[in-house]
């Protein structure tokens, strides 16, 4: 489901509805049981952004891949009118960053929480990923970091249906919120936050405890609590909320568009 909602999302930050995906799997030798909840994830994940699962790819190469291992590929076309496209060039100074809760670390930063987690367990001599600290309530540490990505489709699209006025948008993922909110902006706009405006996961907290990262290097490497973002006039900020709530989708008041060189202002140091 990874797979398919990093693809539809990215998709969605242009305004696009997802139309179709198609999948790719390499692997030493195709086990049959391991490919059906492979495609059963990709097929959920196409369900909830309501595009086609069209086909796909698989390729046995048993001298490239060690026993068990596969990789994993796919691509998602969407459509969308061109005078309806969100490229930035909408977004004004005063505009209010809206900003959808994630379902925890999605699909991005596992280098450094592999890191962590590992040295996590060569310190306390215990199983890492079946690790169940106190601060996550009881789960364990596979079960929370395997959480899977957030498909905002469908509620954005239908925002965007009820007249809502998004100008931009941005999935919120490798780099975190100060690498890819800049991306959605005009000439000479940055953007105010405000890191205290948002409830941050246990899991990131928990992952700057055990690993010793910096608040700053956490918000350069994960989401922190915010899978995506939308831009709208501050008259519509309120209505931006109360409509995601209704849909299911925790939303917060995270900053506003400021005059600026294409910045991130407020993030923790």
């Amino acid at each position: 489901m990874d797979l398919v909602a990093m693809c539809v999302n990215d998709v969605l930050t242009s305004g696009a509805q997802p139309l179709f995906f198609l999948d790719y799997l390499a692997t030493s030798q195709l086990n049959s049981e391991q490919l059906t909840q492979v495609v059963a994830g990709i097929a959920q994940g196409c369900r909830l952004a309501g595009c086609a699962l069209l086909g796909g790819e698989t390729a046995e190469m048993p001298g490239f891949y060690k026993p068990g291992e596969y990789d994993l590929a796919g691509f998602c076309v969407g459509i969308v009118e061109k005078s309806q496209m969100l490229d930035g060039s909408k977004v004004q100074v005063g505009d209010v960053a809206i900003g959808l809760a994630s379902q925890g670390v999605h699909s991005n930063g596992f280098s450094l929480v592999r890191k962590i987690v590992s040295e996590s367990a060569s310190d306390t001599g215990t199983s890492n990923w079946d690790a169940c600290p106190e601060m996550l309530g009881g789960n364990s540490l596979g079960e929370v970091l395997l959480t899977p990505t957030q498909i905002y489709v469908k509620p954005v699209l239908d925002a965007l249906g009820s007249g809502i006025e998004i100008r931009t948008m941005a999935h919120i993922t490798g780099g975190g919120i100060p690498e890819n909110l800049p991306r959605c902006l005009s000439v000479g706009q940055s953007v105010q936050i405000d890191p205290t405006s948002w409830v941050i996961p246990q899991i990131f907290r928990w992952l700057a405890q055990a690993g010793d990262v910096s608040a700053k290097e956490m918000f350069n490497t994960f989401n922190m609590g915010i899978g995506f973002v939308v831009i709208v006039p501050p008259t519509q900020a309120e209505q931006t909320l109360s409509w995601f709530e209704s849909q299911g989708i925790t939303a917060y008041t995270i900053g506003k568009v400021i005059e600026g060189t294409g910045e991130v202002l407020g993030i923790p140091e």
